[in-house]
């Protein structure tokens, strides 16, 4: 496997991993904003957020239907169309594309949950890597904490409560995420993750994740020559974001 600067595309593609709660989501938006302010060419895709089967993916959650095979296929099916038709095409026209999760993802959730590791890395193989993966590690207990401030129940397969660990969610939980961060720590050194102690604050972690992107892409190379607006099937997307902050 290669990455998209291997491949000589004219894009990077930096990718952030970590448990559910240890604050990638935090740390790639504010990324994101921070090179929007820069004037680089950015754009930001989601794991499990394809129009094409996002809403069978919601009914298949609350219905409980889900085996581990078929969450691995719907997840597969939802990364295939956002890889072909949104983050290809801003490579090839020389973006920088910011992934909140990537296939290591599917890597170490399906295996957790059975799946052989040979299968799903095969379904997964018209995939090229991260020119940056930072992978954010923080202790179980820092993650589920952070969760639990922002809602007040765990979900029922964020806790891997379909592997029936634990009648206890909360120890469940501890049970299928610490056996996620094994699969995550086995990954590590195979596809060069940068490991951030997500344990640390938010700014700490950001201001390190700046220095390494500066270091590592030339990002002068990433800003707008012109004040060209973007293809209009990612304004609309721009135009809620920015109305959404405003609200904020």
């Amino acid at each position: 496997m290669r990455t998209f600067a291997e491949l000589n595309f004219s894009g990077r593609l930096i990718a952030v991993e970590g448990l559910d709660g240890s604050g990638k989501s935090t740390q790639i938006y504010l990324l994101k904003r921070w090179l929007e302010a820069e004037g680089i060419k950015v754009y930001f895709s989601e794991w499990n957020s394809s129009e094409l089967v996002k809403s069978a993916t919601s009914k298949g959650k609350k219905r409980e239907l889900l085996t581990p095979s078929t969450f691995s296929l719907i997840h597969a099916t939802d990364f295939a169309d956002r890889y072909e038709r949104h983050l290809l095409p801003l490579l090839r026209a020389g973006y920088v594309v910011l992934c909140d999760r990537y296939i290591f993802t599917a890597y170490a959730r399906d295996v957790t949950r059975g799946c052989p590791p040979d299968w799903v890395r095969g379904i997964y193989n018209f995939a090229a890597l991260p020119d940056l993966t930072f992978f954010f590690k923080a202790d179980l207990e820092v993650s589920l904490n952070r969760i639990l401030e922002g809602r007040p129940k765990l979900k029922f397969f964020e806790a891997g409560m379909d592997l029936r660990l634990s009648t206890d969610p909360y120890e469940s939980f501890r049970i299928f995420q610490g056996r996620i961060l094994e699969q995550y720590m086995a990954m590590s050194r195979e596809f060069n993750f940068v490991v951030i102690d997500a344990n640390q604050n938010v700014e700490t972690q950001q201001g390190a994740i700046r220095k390494l992107v500066s270091e590592r892409i030339d990002l002068e190379y990433f800003k707008r020559r012109s004040p060209l607006p973007l293809p209009p099937a990612f304004r609309r997307k721009k135009k809620l974001e920015t109305e959404e902050d405003m609200a904020a």
